[in-house]
């Protein structure tokens, strides 16, 4: 593993470990005591790779469930589901997670969920996604 490689995965890790802190519901004191009876350090920041996995470790035995890399596509009534497909083509088209489609619909609709956008919602998100995704697509050529 090359130096950035490592880097790029440490990085992961740490990100992982305070997605677990949030999870679990542990404040800052009680989540670095966890640190500590686990590998001896109280900052996530100073750990190595293997000190962020053994700490990972810890979290799930006490409840963190780690989602997939990508989140979980949105249950939505039968009329919602072509815009919710359009959606998710867009998001695995641009490499992002269902958390992007979401914090979009937050910023867009101060709605925290996909699913409790209405139809008209949900066009003018699938507009900005593609607006995006041609964005993207004139910048890479």
């Amino acid at each position: 593993m090359t130096k950035k490689q490592g880097d790029v995965l440490r990085k992961k890790l740490i990100a992982k470990v305070k997605i677990a802190q949030q999870q679990l519901g542990l404040d800052d004191e009680t989540y670095r005591d966890l640190l500590e009876q686990a590998v001896d350090k109280r900052s996530a920041s100073q750990m190595s790779i293997e000190e962020l996995e053994i700490v990972l470790v810890l979290m799930q035995e006490h409840g963190f469930q780690a989602s997939g890399k990508w989140g979980r596509k949105p249950s939505v009534t039968a009329n919602k589901q072509p815009l919710l497909d359009k959606i998710e083509a867009l998001l695995a088209d641009g490499k992002k997670p269902w958390r992007y489609a979401e914090a979009m619909s937050e910023r867009m609709f101060n709605r925290k969920q996909v699913q409790w956008l209405n139809m008209n919602q949900l066009h003018k998100l699938v507009a900005a996604l593609q607006i995006h995704a041609n964005r993207q697509e004139k910048a890479d050529a």
